[in-house]
């Protein structure tokens, strides 16, 4: 089965989507697509309104949404969007997958509260979690 994931992500703390994509390729018989909006997609250069219907649209084709649920969370308006439109833009909800980044000790309570799963930075957390919920 092939996975189909969004995962949210800011450019500011681009290596932990990295890290996450290293560890998801790296997982023995997993397989995934990643629907997420690429750091060299123009839409970033457009209005908000243009960069939220480019994330609703692939989104609406992904089966789990990923999101981190470090600290920086909290000050994301973008991640709080995401969360939202996998929460209420289709008639069946997208499960949100919160998962905590490596080393940290705090996280976001506004991600995991809404989060359907929480895992630690692990492969094997992470790639269960998917299957369970994708």
């Amino acid at each position: 089965m092939i996975y189909h994931l969004f995962i949210s992500h800011s450019w500011n703390y681009s290596d932990q989507y990295s890290n996450l994509i290293n560890m998801l390729d790296q997982a023995p018989r997993f397989q995934y697509r990643d629907f997420s909006i690429p750091k060299n997609d123009p839409v970033h250069s457009g209005s908000d309104a243009q960069l939220a219907a480019a994330i609703r649209n692939q989104m609406e084709s992904c089966g789990v949404v990923i999101v981190m649920a470090g600290m920086y969370a909290k000050c994301s308006k973008w991640m709080e969007k995401e969360i939202r439109f996998a929460k209420s833009s289709w008639q069946h909800p997208k499960p949100v997958l919160a998962v905590i980044p490596w080393g940290n000790e705090r996280t976001s309570n506004d991600v995991t509260g809404r989060a359907d799963k929480v895992v630690r930075w692990n492969t094997d957390s992470i790639v269960n979690a998917i299957r369970e919920l994708g």
